[in-house]
């Protein structure tokens, strides 16, 4: 897909210093993947008074690997696996934390792209407005970091629907 540009209202990066941190949220452990969501959700809708039409837009090329790394290792062993693993394990549990927590109730989509999350989640968000789903959308990337290296990333940005004609 080929994200066309629509109005930015707000963006918000996570991390902004060497030594920014991550405000756990309840119910999510082990893994930073929900915790950056929340965050940079927060970050971005802070000082913004979003619509209740506003969509929730995540996507991930790796999605939450250290979660899903838990649950195999586990299974792998036969020892129990952490209920709360199952349930963090679908990104849609801590979208629905942030639309809860945010009063948003616009459509909720995850994708896991080949090619630019950002891009692709922008375009996603183009088609939940010319679909008339929504009028602004939560567009949200997160990256963790990986065996190479590297530090976990996420960004967020609230964007509108374009006047129509």
């Amino acid at each position: 897909m080929n994200a066309t540009v629509v109005p930015v209202v707000a963006s918000a990066s996570w991390p902004e210093s060497d030594v920014d941190t991550i405000t756990p949220v309840t119910g999510f452990v082990l893994s930073t993947f929900n915790p950056l969501v929340a965050e940079v959700a927060a970050r971005c809708l802070a000082g913004q008074q979003p619509g209740a039409r506003t969509a929730i837009v995540l996507a991930s090329a790796t999605g939450d690997r250290t979660s899903a790394d838990a649950v195999a290792e586990a299974v792998a062993s036969g020892t129990r696996v952490a209920p709360l693993l199952f349930f963090q394990s679908n990104p849609n549990a801590v979208l629905g934390h942030v639309a809860a927590r945010w009063g948003l109730t616009g459509p909720v989509v995850c994708t896991s792209p080949t090619g630019d999350p950002m891009a692709d989640a922008l375009a996603c968000a183009e088609l939940l407005f010319a679909a008339g789903e929504a009028d602004a959308a939560l567009v949200i990337t997160v990256e963790l970091a990986d065996d190479r290296g590297g530090t976990d990333r996420a960004d967020a940005v609230l964007v509108t629907a374009r006047e129509r004609a």
